[in-house]
């Protein structure tokens, strides 16, 4: 499992969980690219853009720690 911070929240990958369906990858390519490392880079858009795209995750391999503001 890695976490990336972004303000006060955390990027979790359970690379376990991961089926790579690319929906992060291709929703929000400035943020999640694959071939990069790190592969997560959440100075590239808002708070609100990441929490919004990790909760498409079909696989729950990304999740978010911390203030989401719900």
């Amino acid at each position: 499992m890695k976490k990336y911070q972004k303000e006060d929240i955390q990027i979790v990958w359970n690379s376990e969980k991961c089926i790579h369906a690319g929906f992060c990858a291709r929703q929000l390519s400035e943020v999640f690219k694959p071939k990069d490392r790190p592969w997560i880079q959440p100075e590239n858009a808002s708070k609100e853009r990441i929490i919004e795209q990790v909760r498409k995750c079909p696989s729950g391999a990304l999740s978010i720690e911390g203030n989401t503001g719900e």
